[in-house]
């Protein structure tokens, strides 16, 4: 089986990483809520947009350490090799992010961040760097994902599992959705093991 996973927000936690790097550059009080929308909304509320915009691309680039893959992760990824299964990782990510002055490249801060938690290693996720794919934009991505032929498509995004040019026959996991939806849904890790590998 060819499994398929989003990359920010699905295998890239980012709880508590917008507030901490909002809070070095002195954009919000230390009292604001944690979690990015609570930033998102500060900002952009305060007609800061372009700050918030500018966070972003200093998130997903040089602040890439602060990030964590989410946890039950590496466990998916150890019972997908045990099973025979193979793994890609397909994000929209563009190269350089909006008014980022330093052209910080987007693509190889996400790499980085895979080499240092071990994707690529054998004692590690296992993972090969031609298993990774980064596209410009959402149709490219959905393209990319029916030339792979997932048979699994894992994304934290409902308009990415909606899109039209979605393989019909892909499975679709949303993954840590709060609202309700036609696609099948998985809080955690934990629960797309067991959906998967049929373990509950």
């Amino acid at each position: 089986m060819r499994i398929g996973i989003d990359f920010d927000n699905t295998i890239a936690c980012y709880d508590g990483v917008f507030h901490a790097a909002a809070l070095e550059r002195g954009l919000i009080p230390a009292e604001l809520g944690r979690d990015k929308n609570s930033v998102r909304d500060y900002l952009n509320g305060a007609g800061r947009n372009d700050d918030f915009t500018e966070l972003q691309g200093h998130v997903y680039g040089v602040r890439m350490d602060l990030v964590a893959a989410y946890p039950g992760f590496s466990d998916f990824v150890a019972a997908a090799s045990a099973a025979g299964h193979e793994l890609f990782i397909v994000s929209h990510k563009t190269v350089l992010a909006h008014h980022d002055p330093f052209e910080t490249n987007l693509r190889d801060s996400a790499l980085r961040f895979m080499q240092q938690q071990g994707f690529f290693d054998e004692q590690g996720f296992g993972l090969e760097p031609g298993q990774v794919f980064f596209e410009g934009t959402r149709e490219e991505k959905i393209r990319r994902i029916g030339e792979l032929d997932c048979h699994i498509f894992v994304d934290d995004l409902p308009e990415v599992l909606a899109h039209a040019g979605m393989p019909p026959a892909c499975r679709k996991i949303l993954f840590r959705a709060e609202q309700p939806g036609p696609f099948e849904r998985a809080a955690n890790w934990t629960e797309v093991c067991d959906a998967v590998f049929k373990r509950s």
